[in-house]
């Protein structure tokens, strides 16, 4: 979704068909991007208890749709108290929002997955994504509206960048697993999901930073969705015989 691999780039754990999915499982041998630059690594270390949690969750009647919209919940309650200028606070329930993220995924495999889970799971993520940065702006509307407009701006061309890939890929089958399984084909970018907890969680901790570190992130994530462009127009278009 990073942003959206941001990320903003992480979604769910499902195989679906959606509108805009961001592709399929497995690995394109052909031509695909190098890893991610944290999102593989931090899989390899929570997936295990994510899966077993999830287990016992589906197991107990807990759907995924249900966590998906718990984490949503979650997520905007610690945009409420970045709002109201209780950054610090906002770290329980926003942390808690990204857990929710990826449990939901692993709640879906051992129960059931559904297009309309997949669906609603990156509508709720990229509500999340967009909610923190307003609510910086909200808090301090005088010094961070023009940086808060700037990082929002390049969430929308980064995610709009990450759909457009997954859209074509989708068209190509082409696949990949190196984030997890999951409804989208994920590209991987300078900027994904991990780092993108990350920088919240800076600005939480040093909001009087907001502006600066919004500038940096914000030209970050111009440069991913850059390269992702580039890296289209490389892999989508036809070859000349």
């Amino acid at each position: 979704m990073a942003l959206f691999s941001f990320q903003i780039e992480r979604v769910s754990h499902f195989r679906v068909s959606a509108i805009a999915r961001n592709g399929c499982l497995g690995h394109n041998t052909s031509r695909t991007q190098r890893g991610p630059m944290l999102d593989t690594a931090a899989r390899k270390l929570i997936d295990p208890s994510l899966n077993a949690l999830g287990r016992n969750l589906a197991a107990r009647g807990v759907t995924a749709d249900g966590v998906t919209i718990a984490g949503l919940a979650l997520g905007l309650l610690g945009a409420l108290f970045i709002a109201v200028g209780w950054p610090l606070l906002a770290l329980v329930p926003l942390l808690a929002s990204r857990i929710a993220d990826g449990l939901d995924g692993a709640v879906a495999r051992a129960s059931k997955t559904t297009d309309f889970g997949g669906y609603l799971d990156i509508a709720c993520d990229f509500l999340f994504y967009g909610a923190i940065p307003f609510a910086f702006v909200l808090m301090d509307p005088t010094d961070n509206a023009i940086a808060g407009a700037f990082l929002l701006m390049s969430f929308y061309f980064n995610g709009t960048s990450f759909l457009g890939y997954a859209i074509l890929a989708e068209k190509r089958g082409m696949e990949t697993s190196a984030q997890g399984i999951k409804s989208l084909y994920f590209s991987n970018g300078l900027l994904e999901g991990t780092e993108t907890i990350i920088f919240f969680v800076l600005l939480c901790l040093f909001p009087a930073s907001f502006s600066m570190l919004a500038w940096i992130f914000g030209a970050l994530c111009f440069a991913t969705a850059t390269l992702r462009i580039v890296a289209a127009q490389r892999v989508f278009t036809p070859k000349e015989d």
